[in-house]
Parts: structure tokens; C-alpha cells; sequence
């Protein structure tokens, strides 16, 4: 995006080369069942990185120089993988971290650690490198650190296929579980719904101009205040891992997150809301271990990967939908997106603690 503004495109291209970015995350899903099928789960990751690398630096070099649709083409190659960089990686963790619940825990909390890293020293040399030299430049670091990435994940412990071929299930089987895992199911709505909810905090943190009559330079310190928060949140994960039953972690900490949303929405001024937007993003990390924790402890060996990269790709796709929807809505009132996030983040709460209460009775009664 900021190739396309510094070299005179129009916001409108750079949106919509981001969305070609993220919008095929949906798809990944379709191609991670390699990841529980191939005889050395390390060589599709690599590959992935790869084809993530070279389709991410012909758009940068292609940019400018042929027509958009092809730029777009390749950046929809490049976001196709991506479920298989995160989800997939993640899904290595408990052969990485043995099969204790404590050292998978930790394990689990440097995942965050990494996740939180990048996010903020991913724009940081994004930006540093445009500065200093230019956003094509940036670009091309960029992908050059997915094919370092990919060599990286030939040291990974190799991880032999949990199953046979035929007794892996295939992409809308493995959905079809997870809905009818009650803790997978409601790990994945709740990962879906506050991923949503917090997509929000961007967009209302830079129209949030005239709410506190600050500038848009100050007012994009919420932005940073919740990135600082969040990776602030990654290193406690990392430090402390959470402990406790998966399951009911992930209820716990989705209202932990729903709570800091209503402090951004009940804020009185400038400064409570920087501190509850930080405190959102600290609560957000913890909470996403949790949902790490609960994906590698519910999902079934033959299907793990699959399970990992299709929370992943449906939680991109959900933060893509709440940072859109945020914009919709936003002429109804600077707030106006908040308020719907606080609602529907406890309103998953709710309806995970009715599932589980549910889902105990039928088990008291078929015992």
C-alpha cells in the first residue's frame, strides 16, 4: 500500500492490493492438508514461504510497470499461503515442545511473542526503509525475509504424518469437526468474533480526531498505544503463561477483551482511552494463547494442521470484515463501532458459557 501511495496511486489501489492480500487467507484452508499428509510437514513449509517470498517480490518489482490486474494476481498468490506461515508453523508446536500441557504452554507464549514482534517491527522497517530509501525497497526486505523464513523452518524437529493419507480428513471435513467439537467450536467462534471486534480499534482510533479534539497525528497514538499493548500482552504470555483449562481460558479472556472495549467506549478523555486501548491489546494477546492452547489440545493428530490454519484463516478474514464493516458504519458515530464490538464480544462470551453448560448436561446424561 504504501508502494502504490508513494508513487502516486490512488487510495483506492492500495486498498484494494491489500485486500488481494488478505482475502485469499479464506482459501488456505484448501491447500493445508499437505501439512497433515506430507511425509516431512517442514518441506511444505518451506515451499510455502517461498511461494510467498517470489509471488510478493514479483508485485513489488511488477508494480508501476504492468497492468494492476497482474500486481493483484500475484499479491492473491502470495495471501493464498499465508494461513500456512501462521496457522501452519503454530500447528508444530507440540512436537516442537514435547507432549507436556507446561511446556506446550510456554511454547505457546513465545508463538504470541513472535506474532506481537512482528506486528510492531514489521511496519517499523517498513517504514524506516521507505524513508530511507524506498517503498519498493521495503517491499523486497520483506520478501526476502519469508525465503530466510523458509530455510529457518528446515531446522524445525520433523514431525512424521500423524496418519495414513485416506485417514486425513479433507478441508470441509475437517470444518465439519470443528463444529462438532464443542471445544473447537467454540474456540473458533470466539476466535472469530473478537478478532472482529478488536479490527474495529484502528479505524475509530483515527476518526477519533473530534471525540477528543486532538490532531490526527495524536489521535493515531491509540493505534500505537493498542500495539504496545499487545505486544507488551506478548511478552507477559511469554513470561507467565496462562494456565487452566483451555476451554474455559478462552471464555475468561474473550471477556477480559470485551471489558477493555467498554473501557475504550466509556472512556472520558485522551488519556483513559490510551490506557484502555493498551490494556485491550494486552488482554487480546493473553487471549490468543489461550485459543493456541486450545487448538493444539482439542484437535484430533490426523487433522491438527488443518484445525490451525482454518481458525487462522477464518480470523484474518473476520479482522478484515470488522476493519470494513468499522468504515460502514462509522458515519452513525465515531463510537458507533465500538459499541457493536463490545456487544457482539460479550455476546460470544455468553453464548460459549450457554454451549458449554449445554454440552456438560448432555454429557452428565449419555454417562
Amino acid at each position: 500500500m504504501l508502494l502504490v501511495t508513494t508513487t502516486g496511486g490512488s487510495s483506492a489501489v492500495a486498498g484494494l492490493l491489500g485486500a488481494c492480500v488478505t482475502a485469499p487467507h479464506v482459501l488456505g484452508p484448501f491447500i493445508a492438508r499437505t501439512l497433515d499428509t506430507a511425509r516431512d510437514s517442514r518441506t511444505v513449509l518451506s515451499i510455502a514461504c517461498a511461494a510467498h517470498s517470489l509471488t510478493l517480490a514479483g508485485a513489488v518489482l511488477t508494480y508501476g510497470h504492468v497492468p494492476t490486474a497482474v500486481t493483484a494476481a500475484l499479491l492473491v498468490c502470495s495471501g493464498l499461503v499465508g494461513p500456512i506461515l501462521t496457522g501452519g508453523v503454530s500447528a508444530q508446536l507440540p512436537a516442537i515442545a514435547g507432549p507436556a500441557v507446561a511446556q506446550q504452554r510456554r511454547a505457546q507464549g513465545w508463538d504470541v511473542a513472535t506474532y506481537g514482534l512482528a506486528g510492531t517491527l514489521g511496519p517499523s522497517l517498513v517504514a524506516a526503509l521507505t524513508a530511507a530509501t524506498s517503498a519498493r525497497t521495503a517491499g523486497l526486505v520483506l520478501a526476502s525475509s519469508a525465503l530466510l523464513a523458509g530455510a529457518c523452518a528446515r531446522l524445525l524437529p520433523h514431525r512424521p504424518p500423524p496418519a495414513a493419507g485416506d485417514a486425513v480428513p479433507r478441508p470441509w471435513q475437517t470444518l465439519a469437526l470443528i463444529g462438532r467439537s464443542p471445544r473447537l467450536r467454540r474456540t473458533l467462534i470466539l476466535t472469530v468474533c473478537v478478532a472482529l471486534s478488536v479490527a474495529v480499534l484502528p479505524v475509530v482510533a483515527v476518526a477519533s480526531t473530534s471525540l477528543y479534539a486532538v490532531s490526527a497525528g495524536t489521535a493515531g497514538g491509540l493505534v500505537a498505544a493498542y500495539g504496545l499493548g499487545t505486544l507488551a500482552g506478548a511478552l507477559g504470555v511469554m513470561a507467565w503463561p496462562p494456565t487452566g483449562e483451555a476451554d474455559r481460558l478462552t471464555s475468561r479472556l474473550a471477556l477480559v477483551v470485551s471489558a477493555g472495549l467498554a473501557g475504550i467506549l466509556l472512556a472520558p478523555s485522551l488519556g483513559v482511552a490510551l490506557v484502555t486501548y493498551a490494556l485491550t491489546g494486552v488482554a487480546n494477546a493473553f487471549f490468543f494463547a489461550a485459543t493456541l492452547a486450545a487448538r493444539g489440545e482439542y484437535s484430533p493428530p490426523e487433522a491438527r494442521g488443518q484445525v490451525f490454519v482454518w481458525v487462522g484463516a477464518l480470523k484474518i478474514t473476520a479482522g478484515s470484515a470488522g476493519t470494513a464493516l468499522a468504515g460502514v458504519v462509522l458515519g452513525a458515530g465515531v463510537l458507533v463501532p465500538v459499541l457493536a464490538a463490545v456487544v457482539l464480544s460479550a455476546g460470544a462470551v455468553v453464548w460459549s458459557l450457554v454451549d458449554r453448560r449445554a454440552t456438560d448436561q448432555q454429557n452428565v446424561v449419555e454417562s
